[in-house]
């Protein structure tokens, strides 16, 4: 709560600095402590039940609402893929914790059923990047079932996602090898690199304060108008770079360690902490790379995953970490 205390204190600051508007960030920020809070509540008290009810509900938003969000600013050609992706990863990981969660192996078989038909729904759905994240988060959790220590695991996730981040604003800042830029600049969309390296741009201006919340479109210059419709440049890192400066990207990460650490220390068992952690990981390269976390559907998931894992169920109060 202090770290999302700071996130939002920091926003504040630096929109009545530049004259931004912090609304989004302190709409996420709001969205994700509600999510953890009702995560731990009906974690603790149905650590079967309600994740299964939370990805059935992440299922029908991706179906339902296909565009996550009404109005034109969502449209090609950046979309809303990152967001579909990511709620399509945390729904396969609240399935998949729901089924180790349970005690009846019986049971543990037919709750997997429901993540194994949220792979191919990606496809469906026309979100490759979707489809396989829950692929690899349906993986994962197999995998994690033979895991003994959750700290190298975590580790692991951690470097994953700092990975992905690194070579994200490595691309921004053209420091790649000429040919791996050209490869991911293909596979990500040029227009996307542009407004990447717009936010560098506008980061380099003040490092410290940044531009302002929500200012990003405004000043925004080198891509096409098109393209920056939405007023972001489609990488969380990135935008805080740009607008609220260094403090803000080291806010964001140091949630991200915490949300990590606080799974290290849960009393759920390994293999719930593993997947939960695994669906997170996914979150966190999605948001380095598109606007994922511009969803409020998407931030509430996330808290409400996180608040499952790190949950004590009534039925275990005594249980100790397994690290």
């Amino acid at each position: 709560m202090i770290l999302l205390g700071a996130c939002a204190g920091w926003s504040l600051i630096t929109a009545a600095v530049h004259d931004g508007r912090p609304e989004g960030v302190l709409l996420a920020v709001l969205a994700v402590a509600a999510g953890h809070a009702v995560g731990r509540v009906s974690g603790a008290l149905l650590p079967v039940a309600a994740p299964c009810a939370g990805a059935a509900a992440g299922v029908t938003l991706a179906v339902a609402l296909p565009g996550l969000s009404v109005g034109a600013r969502y449209t090609a050609p950046l979309g809303h893929a990152g967001g579909t992706a990511a709620l399509l990863a945390l729904a396969t990981g609240a399935v998949c914790g729901a089924a180790w969660a349970t005690p009846v192996p019986e049971l543990r078989l037919v709750l997997r059923l429901p993540a194994v038909a949220i792979v191919p729904a990606g496809a469906v759905l026309g979100s490759p990047a979707g489809c396989a994240a829950s692929a690899a988060v349906l993986l994962c959790s197999l995998a994690a079932g033979r895991a003994s220590r959750r700290g190298v695991w975590l580790l692991g996730l951690a470097t994953v996602a700092a990975l992905t981040a690194g070579t994200a604003w490595a691309l921004a800042a053209r420091v790649l090898p000429g040919g791996l830029a050209r490869l991911l600049e293909d596979r990500l969309g040029a227009h996307r690199v542009a407004l990447w390296q717009d936010a560098l741009r506008l980061a380099g201006r003040d490092r410290g304060l940044g531009v302002g919340p929500g200012r990003f479109g405004e000043l925004a210059g080198t891509a096409p108008p098109a393209l920056s419709a939405d007023g972001r440049p489609h990488s969380a890192l990135l935008q805080l770079a740009a607008e609220q400066g260094v403090v803000g990207v080291l806010l964001c990460v140091a949630v991200f360690c915490w949300v990590l650490h606080a799974l290290w220390r849960s009393p759920r068992s390994t293999p719930v902490v593993l997947t939960a952690g695994a669906a997170l990981t996914a979150l966190a390269a999605f948001a380095a790379v598109s606007d994922a976390l511009s969803f409020t559907t998407v931030t509430v998931g996330a808290g409400l995953l996180a608040g499952w894992a790190t949950a004590r169920p009534w039925a275990h109060r005594g249980a100790e970490p397994r690290l």
